[in-house]
C-alpha cells in the first residue's frame, strides 16, 4: 500500500463550547495572528462609538437631540461630536453642552459634569435651529474624530459585577450587575446574564442585575448580553471568576515584585461569610528569604468584616532576589498563595512583565484549558489559521516555554520552565502510539510523490510512484543517536477541548474516535489558494470513523486504494522557538548557579533541534537547485537534497496497522523569509549544551546559521524590509521558473511562498517575528552579517513608526511588494534596488507591537543606539499606559473578514460525507456549514447580524502568543536597557 502523502500540509497563524471567555468584545501554516481571509489584518479601533440624532421639527425651526453611545468599555474622558448639515440650518442655543457652529460644521462639547461617558453608557445633549427650505438628517457623525455611525449598531453591554478574579464559595450567591444602552433610536428589551455557555437567568429592566445561585466549583467566565427593541444583541467583556468548593482564603495579586529594600502588599480576605471568627495565618513556606512579612501575619475576619480585603506587607532586604511563596491558611479554609519576587533596583518593566505573567497564569481568566494547555485565545470565536479559538498550536506551545524561561530569568524558579517543556512533551509530541508504524520507514524511499496544485478544487492529488524521491541522509543517524525510529517534533494544531469530536488524545491514536480529550488535528492540505475559510478540519489518526467511505483522505490524494493511516505535520518555527527558549533559560539558569536545574530539559531540547533538520530538506528529498519538472529534479544522495534554511514543514505518517509495513516523512521545498531562526542555528551550533547527538547534526547547523543569514540579505530589499523567500519546487511541482527568475542558490524567488490568501508576505509580524531572532544573536555575538541586515532594517522600520504625544502608536501592518532581488552572488551581494516595499496601512496591533519592541530591545543594547531604545520603551510605554483590561493588553478589532463565515469549501461532486457531529460534508458545504457547532457559541449573533448586511463586528481577542510576546518584551527590556 503506497502512503499518502498530502501535497502540502500546512501547520499554522469549534461541541457546544466550554466558552472560557468567549468575548463581546500554518502545507504548513499561516501566521497564527495573521488572519487567513485575504484581507489585511484587522486593525485596532481607536474609539467605540455610536451617536443618535432625532427631532422635533416646526417647519421654521427645530430642536436637535444628539446622543452619545460610548460602546467600549473603557470610559471616555471628554467628547466633542462634530457633524455637517445639508441645508441652511442655523445654529440659536444649546444645552447640556458647549455648542457651536461653522458653516455647515456643527461641534457640541462636553460640559464639565458630563465629561465622563462609562463603558456602555450614553450622554444627550440638544440644540434649536432655524432653517428654510429642506432640512435633511446629517449623514455623518464623529466623535473626537472617529467615524461613530453607519448600520444600525447592536447595543452596548457592561458587566459591572462581580469583578475580575473575585473568588466564591459553592452555595453563595453571585452577584452579577450590568449597564446596557441602545443606538439609533431603540431600547434595551432584556439583558441576559451567562456562566461560559450556561444562561443563568434575565432581566428585563434596568438596573439590570441578578443573583446567581448555584454555580459549580471551578473557572467561570462570566458576561451580559443585552438584547435590543429592533432585535440586535450583543455581550459585554467577559469576567473570569472562580468558585471554590468550599470556604476558601483569597490573596490578591497571585504575583507580587518587592524591589530590593522596599515593602509591597497583597490583600486577603474570605471566599464565604463565616459563622465565627477565623484567624488567617500567613508565612513564607518556600523560597528567597530575603522577603519576608512586615505585617500581617495574623488576620482576624468576623461574620461583618469577611469580605473587606485586610493587607500583608512583604518587605525585601536590601541584597537578595529571587521568588518566595507566601501561603495563607485558616482553619476549615482552602489555602491561598501568593508568589513574590525580589527585585533588583528599580526594575519597572520585570514588575510589569510579573504582572501581566499573573493576569495569564490566573486560571479565571481562561488562557489555559483543564490539562493546563495554552489555547490559542482566551476567546472562542475567532478565526485566523486556527478555526476557532480553543484549539491550539505548537506555537502557542512554544511561547509557553518561553515565558516560563523568562520568569525563571526573574524569579529563580525553574520548576515552571521544566513542566512547560513535560506538558508539551505530553500532549503535542507525538507519542510511540501515537506514530506506531515508524519501524517500517525505509529512507532509501520516504515517500510517494503527489504534486502541488494552485486551486482546492484541483485536488485529490493523485500520488504518482513514478517519479522518484531521494534518499533521507539523517534517518540512520537519528535512529542511532536516540535508539528510536520516532520523531521527536512538534504537531503543529490540536483541537484542546475536542469541539470537533475526533477523540485523537495523544498517545491514543489505536483507541480511535472514542477517546476524549486534546486531540491532534489537520485542517490546510490542498494548495496556496486554501484559505482557512475553506478547509475540511480531519484528524490526524484517520481510521474512517468519521468523513466517507476513505475518512477524509481522498478529498486530499488520489490513490488506488485507502489504508487507514496516521500522519502528522511540524511547524519549525514553533520547534525553532522553543530550542531558542531552551538557549535563553539554560544561560539565565546558570548566572543563577541552578544550570543543573534544566539541563535535563535542555537535553531534550537539543534533541529537538535534532529532528528539525528535516525541515532543511526538499519535500521529496530531490536535489537543491534547477528543477524543471518532476523527473528533470533527480533524486537526492546525501546532503545535496538540503537547502540548509528552515522550510514551511516537514511531515510524517505511516500505516495505524502495525502489520501494514509501510510509513513516509517529507520535508518541504518552500523556504519563508519569516521562519528562519538564527538564535536557535547559532545555539544549535556553537553552544554546547545544546549540540545535538546525532554525527552530523552540530555541522548542519553550523551550515545552516550561514546560510540562513545569507537568506536575509539576498531578500532585504532597497528599503530595508524583508521579501517573501524562495522554493526548489516552483507550483508545489518542480515546475520550471519563469525567465529571469532569481535563485538563490538554484532555488527560485517566491514572492509569496506557500500560501496566497491572503499573501504571505504582507505581514509586518512576520518581519518582526523574524528580526527579533536575528536581533538576538546579533546581541550574542556580534555577527558582522547580522550586524549589516539589522542596520538597514531597523532604519526602515523606524521611519515607518509613528509615536505620538499621547505615547500612543502605529506601526506597519500590510506591506505591499515590487520588483525583484538580485541573483544571490556569495561573494558579491546585490544591492536589490529593484526590490522594493511600500506600507499600505498601520495598526496598534499589541501582540506584533510586543514582537517588535524586542526587536529594538536587543538591537539597541547591542549597537547602542539611542532612537531604537527610545521607540522599544515607548511602544512598551504605551501599550501599558493604553491598553490594559482585566485579562491582559488588548485592543479592538474590526472583523470585516468574517463575511467569509459562509465561504463555500470545494468537495468534489459526488463526494459525501460527515463529520463528528453529523454535519454534512458535501459539493454544498460551507465553512459554517462544516462547523454548526459556531451556532451555540454567544457570540454567533454578532455574526449572524453582520451575514445579514448588518456593521461588521468589532472583537477584543486575547491571543496567547501576542501576550507571551508582550511580556517577554518587558522582560528583555527590564534585563538589557533598564
Amino acid at each position: 500500500m503506497s502512503p499518502p502523502t498530502s501535497t502540502s500540509p500546512r501547520a499554522r497563524r469549534p461541541r457546544l463550547l466550554r466558552r472560557a471567555l468567549t468575548v463581546f468584545t500554518a502545507a504548513l501554516s499561516l501566521p497564527l495572528a495573521l488572519t487567513a481571509t485575504g484581507t489585511a489584518p484587522a486593525h485596532a479601533a481607536a474609539l467605540q462609538c455610536s451617536v443618535d440624532y432625532k427631532t422635533n421639527d416646526w417647519g421654521s425651526g427645530f430642536t436637535a437631540d444628539v446622543t452619545v453611545t460610548n460602546r467600549g468599555t473603557a470610559a471616555i474622558d471628554g467628547w466633542t461630536v462634530t457633524y455637517d448639515y445639508a441645508g441652511n440650518q442655523k445654529l440659536t442655543s444649546g444645552w447640556n453642552g458647549v455648542w457651536s457652529q461653522s458653516g455647515k460644521t456643527v461641534t457640541v462639547k462636553n460640559t464639565d459634569w458630563n465629561r465622563t461617558i462609562a463603558g456602555g453608557a450614553a450622554v444627550s445633549a440638544g440644540g434649536q435651529f432655524t432653517y428654510s427650505g429642506a432640512n435633511a438628517a446629517p449623514t455623518s457623525f464623529a466623535v473626537n474624530g472617529t467615524v461613530c455611525n453607519g448600520a444600525h449598531q447592536p447595543p452596548i453591554a457592561v458587566l459591572t459585577s462581580p469583578s475580575a478574579g473575585a473568588v466564591f464559595s459553592a452555595g453563595d450567591p453571585v452577584p452579577l450587575a450590568a449597564t446596557a444602552a441602545a443606538a439609533d433610536g431603540a431600547t434595551v428589551s432584556k439583558v441576559e446574564f451567562y456562566s461560559d455557555t450556561t444562561l443563568l437567568g434575565t432581566d428585563t429592566t434596568a438596573p439590570f442585575a441578578l443573583s446567581a445561585t448555584g454555580l459549580a466549583a471551578g473557572s467561570h467566565s462570566l458576561y451580559a448580553k443585552a438584547y435590543d427593541s429592533l432585535g440586535a444583541s450583543a455581550e459585554s467583556s467577559p469576567v473570569g471568576v472562580t468558585v471554590a468548593a468550599g470556604p476558601a482564603l483569597v490573596a490578591t495579586p497571585a504575583q507580587l515584585a518587592v524591589r530590593q529594600g522596599e515593602s509591597a502588599t497583597f490583600d486577603v480576605k474570605l471566599s464565604t461569610r463565616p459563622s465565627a471568627n477565623v484567624t488567617a495565618t500567613v508565612a513564607r513556606t518556600t523560597g528567597n528569604s530575603g522577603l519576608s512579612i512586615a505585617s500581617g501575619a495574623s488576620l482576624t475576619f468576623t461574620p461583618a468584616n469577611w469580605s473587606t480585603a485586610q493587607k500583608v506587607t512583604v518587605a525585601a532586604n536590601a541584597t537578595g532576589t529571587g521568588a518566595a511563596t507566601f501561603t495563607v491558611t485558616a482553619p476549615g479554609h482552602t489555602k491561598a498563595e501568593v508568589n513574590a519576587t525580589q527585585l533588583a533596583g528599580a526594575k519597572v518593566y520585570d514588575e510589569r512583565f510579573l504582572d501581566l505573567y499573573g493576569k495569564i497564569m490566573d486560571p479565571a481568566n481562561g488562557y489555559f484549558s483543564p490539562e493546563g494547555i495554552p489555547y490559542h485565545s482566551v476567546e472562542t470565536l475567532i478565526v485566523e489559521a486556527p478555526d476557532h479559538g480553543h484549539e491550539t498550536t505548537s506555537e502557542a506551545y512554544s511561547y509557553l516555554v518561553w515565558l516560563e524561561a523568562m520568569y525563571g530569568r526573574i524569579t529563580g524558579d525553574w520548576t515552571k520552565f521544566n513542566a512547560s517543556w513535560a506538558l508539551m512533551e505530553k500532549y503535542m509530541i507525538p507519542t510511540k502510539a501515537d506514530q506506531p508504524t515508524n519501524s517500517f520507514y525505509d529512507p532509501n524511499k520516504p515517500a510517494t510523490y503527489a504534486g502541488e496544485y494552485d486551486q482546492p478544487s484541483q485536488y485529490p492529488a493523485a500520488l504518482t510512484p513514478s517519479v522518484s524521491s531521494g534518499k533521507d541522509p539523517i534517518a540512520g543517524e537519528l535512529k542511532t543517536a536516540y535508539g528510536t525510529d520516532d520523531i521527536y517534533g512538534m504537531h503543529w494544531l490540536q483541537d484542546v477541548d475536542n469541539v470537533y469530536g475526533y477523540g485523537n488524545e495523544p498517545g491514543k491514536c489505536s483507541a480511535g474516535p472514542t477517546a476524549t480529550g486534546p486531540s491532534y488535528i489537520n485542517t490546510f492540505q490542498r494548495g496556496p489558494q486554501e484559505s482557512v475559510w475553506e478547509t475540511v478540519p480531519h484528524p490526524t489518526c484517520d481510521k474512517f470513523a468519521y468523513g466517507g467511505r476513505n475518512g477524509y483522505l481522498d478529498l486530499f490524494t488520489g490513490d488506488s486504494s485507502y489504508a487507514k493511516q496516521w500522519k502528522f505535520t511540524n511547524a519549525p518555527d514553533a520547534d525553532a522557538r522553543a530550542v531558542q527558549a531552551a538557549y535563553w533559560a539554560d544561560l539565565w539558569a546558570k548566572e543563577q548557579g541552578k544550570g543543573s536545574e534544566v539541563s535535563a530539559t535542555v537535553g531534550k531540547a537539543a534533541k529537538m533541534g535534532d529532528y528539525l533538520r528535516y525541515a532543511m530538506y526538499d519535500k521529496y528529498f530531490k536535489k537543491v537547485g534547477n528543477c524543471t519538472s518532476p523527473t528533470a529534479c533527480p533524486a537526492g544522495t546525501g546532503k545535496d537534497s538540503s537547502h540548509y534554511l528552515l522550510s514551511w514543514y516537514y511531515a510524517w505518517g505511516g500505516a495505524t496497522d502495525t502489520s501494514a509495513g509501510w510509513s513516509w516523512r517529507i520535508g518541504s521545498s518552500h523556504a519563508h523569509g519569516g521562519y528562519q531562526n538564527p538564535m536557535a542555528a547559532y545555539a544549535l551550533s556553537e553552544y554546547a549544551p545544546l549540540k545535538p547527538k546525532s554525527a552530523t547534526g552540530q555541522e548542519d547547523w553550523g551550515k545552516s546559521l550561514d546560510r540562513q543569514i545569507e537568506f536575509y540579505r539576498w531578500l532585504q530589499s532597497a528599503e530595508g524590509a524583508i521579501a517573501g523567500g524562495a522554493t526548489n519546487s516552483v507550483g508545489g511541482r518542480y515546475e520550471a521558473p519563469p525567465a529571469g527568475t532569481p535563485t538563490f542558490y538554484g532555488m527560485a524567488y517566491d514572492e509569496k511562498p506557500v500560501y496566497h490568501d491572503p499573501p504571505s508576505n504582507q505581514w509586518f509580524g512576520f518581519q518582526a517575528w523574524s528580526m527579533e531572532r536575528v536581533a538576538e544573536y546579533y546581541h550574542e555575538t556580534g555577527d558582522a552579517g547580522a550586524k549589516a541586515v539589522m542596520d538597514k532594517w531597523v532604519d526602515w522600520a523606524l521611519s515607518e513608526t509613528t509615536i505620538n504625544p499621547d505615547g500612543t502608536f502605529r506601526i506597519p501592518s500590510t506591506l505591499q511588494w515590487t520588483g525583484k532581488p538580485d541573483t544571490w552572488n556569495a561573494s558579491s551581494p546585490g544591492a536589490n534596488a529593484s526590490l522594493r516595499v511600500t506600507v499600505a496601512d498601520y495598526t496598534q496591533d499589541v501582540g506584533v507591537a510586543g514582537a517588535y519592541a524586542k526587536v529594538l530591545t536587543y538591537y539597541a543594547a547591542k549597537s547602542g543606539d539611542t532612537e531604537a531604545k527610545r521607540v522599544a520603551k515607548a511602544l512598551l510605554d504605551g501599550m501599558w499606559d493604553h491598553h490594559q483590561d482585566p485579562l491582559g493588553i488588548a485592543v479592538p478589532e474590526t472583523r470585516a473578514d468574517y463575511n467569509r463565515f459562509d465561504d463555500p469549501v470545494y468537495v468534489p461532486s459526488g463526494w459525501t460525507g460527515t463529520m463528528p457531529n453529523g454535519d454534512t460534508v458535501n459539493s454544498s458545504s460551507t465553512f459554517a456549514s462544516l462547523r454548526s457547532f459556531y451556532q451555540d457559541d454567544p457570540a454567533w449573533s454578532k455574526i449572524e447580524s453582520y451575514l445579514a448586511g448588518g456593521a461588521a463586528p468589532v472583537f477584543t481577542y486575547h491571543r496567547f502568543w501576542a501576550q507571551a510576546d508582550i511580556a517577554l518584551a518587558f522582560g528583555a527590556y527590564a534585563e538589557l536597557l533598564e
